[in-house]
């Protein structure tokens, strides 16, 4: 069994760690949060979609936060 790599990068704001997925492209993962998992195919993809990936979980947080009528 083939042992995929993995990389950290940044684009000097954010921090991403990419492993390389057996059909391809990106595992990516935010060390900053847990709960940031996505895809990608390319690095500079990783970065979009991360990032759009922690809008949604932004989103979803502030929901649990507001107070139920």
């Amino acid at each position: 069994m083939r042992d995929h790599r993995r990389y950290t990068v940044s684009d000097g704001k954010l921090v991403l760690w990419l492993q390389e997925a057996p059909e391809g492209g990106f595992l990516v993962r935010c060390p900053t949060d847990p709960e940031l998992i996505t895809e990608a195919d390319t690095i500079r993809d990783a970065f979009v979609m991360a990032k759009d990936a922690l809008k949604a979980l932004a989103q979803s947080r502030a929901a649990l936060l507001r107070p139920r009528s």
